[in-house]
């Protein structure tokens, strides 16, 4: 946490406020981030117009009009909040950017496994982060094809697979769980063994579980929050994840949800429904 959908609920979140918008001033309260904030991030950005903000996988992008661009990623427990005027001091908000309409955009991470980072002009699509980066679920180039492509000759279990994002990007935990229940694939099929149908069945059910995660504001579990302090409500909709023992949403009798331990996280699963 947060995935996919709750960058893109920030993204969407900050969009009316940040789009068009120019930096008018980077507060920077601790740059000792997963990547360490850079010493002149203050100096990159102020003056410069946002001409859009997007997302790669986990990464927002706010793109700049001299072709630089900011990135923010979420880690474990980051959100970005929007307010007008200066908010009060608080404690984990670690980097602040004014804005040009009085506005404030924090960047809140207890843990710190989030960054926040500047590519200079030209240098965006070659950041380490985003360049192993494998196809957008939600984009149009995603379907079963694609997803076959990346599975290819991958002997380890499919759970773990759909993990790494050089295969899918912005999937993690949560989102994986759901959409191999929704595709009845176990998450300890081989993923390389997967045939055109299940690939195919697979590959809707991201793309459904996905948008409707976004559509609900994304999962609230312990940090997340949209920027303007709501909460995500798609957890509500969780029909495996963190349902251990709970009975199967087939209704079939004597089905239940387990857990496991796959690659040091937790594997919420029906075994009978999921072959």
């Amino acid at each position: 946490m947060p995935e996919l959908p709750e960058v893109e609920t920030a993204r969407l979140g900050l969009e009316p406020f940040v789009a068009g918008r120019t930096v008018a001033g980077v507060w920077i309260g601790r740059a000792d981030l997963r990547r360490a904030v850079p010493e002149g991030l203050g100096q990159s950005v102020t003056g410069r117009r946002v001409e859009a903000l997007a997302r790669r996988g986990k990464v927002m992008i706010w793109h700049l009009d001299d072709g630089g661009a900011v990135l923010i990623h979420l880690g474990m427990s980051g959100r970005v909040s929007v307010c007008a005027g200066e908010p009060p001091p608080a404690r984990h908000d670690h980097v602040r950017f004014r804005l040009d309409s009085g506005d404030v955009v924090t960047f809140h991470d207890p843990r710190r496994f989030g960054f926040v980072d500047h590519a200079p002009p030209g240098r965006l699509e070659l950041d380490p982060l985003l360049a192993r980066l494998g196809p957008e679920p939600l984009g149009p180039g995603f379907d079963a094809a694609v997803l076959a492509a990346g599975l290819a000759g991958r002997a380890q279990p499919i759970k773990l697979a759909l993990l790494d994002q050089a295969v899918v990007a912005g999937l993690g935990n949560i989102y994986v769980c759901e959409s191999l229940f929704r595709a009845g694939i176990s998450p300890f099929a081989a993923a390389g063994s997967l045939g055109p149908r299940r690939v195919a069945r697979l590959a809707a059910a991201i793309r459904a579980v996905l948008a409707e995660a976004v559509a609900a504001g994304g999962s609230t579990l312990r940090d997340h929050r949209r920027p303007d302090g709501g909460l995500g409500y798609f957890q509500m909709a969780f029909r495996v994840y963190d349902r251990e023992g709970g009975a199967c949403p087939s209704g079939k009798p004597g089905h239940a949800i387990k857990r496991v331990v796959q690659g040091g996280r937790s594997t919420y699963y029906c075994p009978d429904c999921q072959r």
